[in-house]
């Protein structure tokens, strides 16, 4: 039954519990009460499952638990009478309104553009125009709404391969008159993703808008509608083209930023304001309520249609991350040149530093560390970033940092580790070697900052 052993099965069907029913257990002293779902693959078997009130889940052993079925679910006429005219209210909805700007809104998956199905307690995906204004019809009042799926996956699966995928759809869209795009995007890897776009469309006539949700939208305190609801609002709104952000600006449900692609990390794993400008500042705020748009900066591409898209998709698979730490060993970098890899960034310590020198016999490993770096420069780009995050690389100050550079250490000025690695990849991927220090040098796609700007930390 659904996954459950056959003594908890016995136990549901002797109350007469199925899935989707309101159920009481007793445990102990300990009342749980909620709807009953299916068993996860993953869960214990003699675990019963519950969704409470809260919105959790939870696994409660049937063993030694009084159980009783409070209420039986199922559909009514009323109800299903009640559907179709809700259904009919959303047709009426979705026509098309020449007076409005058309958003269309593309999937990769995350929890922004998914729904909790209370009957069953699964999670459902929500990706056509009638399931995301069902679930945000405000945004019926701000724009044309066209949604479709390109992928739905966990977005630490993205590959490289999908960064091309997700610019063939965009120009697909921009193709047909669009005024802008929102991409809806699991935020586990969102920065790689929002930064590789940076670099693959070139010269954007309309914005195209990353969003992702920390929390379900069956939940109280989900981020995912304020956060779709700010990003249409700015691209209905304001005058703006490019790859960028929308996130919470801060804990509260009051302001959205929109944030540069390609200078912005992920700072705290349950947080809804995750999201933070590193050496920068957001490009601008949309007010939630009012939606109302204030701009920080004034330096930024503006809307316009007859600017012709380029796409440049390639890039190169051979290329990484290491972080540098104490007690490293010189097979850590004959690693990347074995494998042949093409680019290495090095999220380095400080200023733009890593063992290096040799100051006594426990130490004495160093030596060995430099000269296999000095290999692997002769085979693959290696670039230095800084595993502070804020601040910036400067590799001029200490010697440490100029023996560095005369082994053909590229500083990566700014640019978070994440972003220096999609950036090298990018530019393995279209150019030759020769040309790629001058370019990771370079100001992109506004990836490095000419003055770092001071934060809170």
């Amino acid at each position: 039954m659904y996954g459950y052993s056959e003594a908890a099965a016995a136990v549901l069907r002797k109350v007469k519990a199925g899935i989707g029913d309101r159920v009481r257990i007793l445990r102990g002293s300990t009342v749980y009460e909620g709807i009953l779902l299916p068993r996860p693959e993953a869960g214990d078997p003699d675990n019963i499952v519950l969704k409470l009130d809260s919105g959790y889940n939870i696994g409660i052993k049937c063993k030694g638990a009084k159980i009783e079925r409070v209420r039986h679910e199922e559909t009514k006429p009323s109800e299903q009478i009640g559907l179709e005219r809700w259904r009919a209210g959303l047709k009426r909805a979705l026509s098309f309104d020449p007076g409005k700007p058309t958003i269309t809104i593309l999937h990769t998956g995350g929890t922004i553009a998914s729904r909790v199905d209370y009957r069953t307690g699964a999670v459902v995906a929500a990706f056509t125009p009638a399931d995301i204004v069902g679930m945000f019809p405000e945004l019926t009042s701000i724009a044309n709404i066209r949604s479709r799926l390109i992928r739905n996956m966990w977005s630490d699966d993205m590959r490289f391969g999908h960064y091309a995928l997700i610019a063939k759809e965009i120009a697909k869209e921009i193709k047909t008159g669009v005024d802008g795009i929102i991409l809806t995007h699991g935020t586990d890897t969102l920065h790689y993703t929002s930064a590789a776009l940076s670099f693959i469309l070139q010269n954007l006539p309309v914005p195209v808008i990353l969003v992702g949700a920390q929390r379900s939208s069956d939940r109280p305190s989900s981020d995912a509608g304020m956060n779709l609801i700010c990003a249409a609002n700015f691209i209905a709104k304001s005058d703006f083209a490019g790859v960028a952000v929308c996130s919470h600006a801060s804990s509260s449900d009051t302001t959205c930023w929109i944030l540069p692609p390609n200078k912005i990390r992920k700072m705290h794993t349950s947080r809804r304001d995750t999201f933070r400008p590193i050496n920068t500042e957001p490009i601008a705020t949309v007010d939630y309520k009012s939606g109302k748009i204030e701009f920080v900066t004034s330096t930024y591409l503006k809307k316009d249609k007859l600017r012709r898209l380029k796409v440049m998709p390639k890039m190169e698979p051979r290329v990484a991350i290491l972080y540098i730490h104490t007690n490293m060993f010189p097979e850590q970098f004959d690693f990347y040149r074995k494998a042949k890899y093409k680019g290495l960034v090095l999220a380095g310590t400080g200023l733009g530093h890593m063992p290096l020198h040799v100051v006594d016999e426990i130490t004495k490993i160093h030596a060995k560390i430099r000269n296999a770096l000095q290999k692997l420069t002769k085979t693959c780009v290696v670039v230095m970033a800084p595993q502070t995050i804020h601040g910036r690389i400067n590799m001029n100050v200490y010697n440490k940092g100029r023996d560095l550079l005369a082994l053909g250490i590229i500083p990566a000025a700014d640019m978070t580790p994440e972003t220096a690695f999609v950036k090298l990849a990018w530019l393995l991927g279209n150019y030759p070697r020769i040309r790629v220090e001058g370019l990771m040098r370079k100001n992109i796609a506004g990836e490095i900052s000419e003055r770092t700007i001071g934060v809170n930390i």
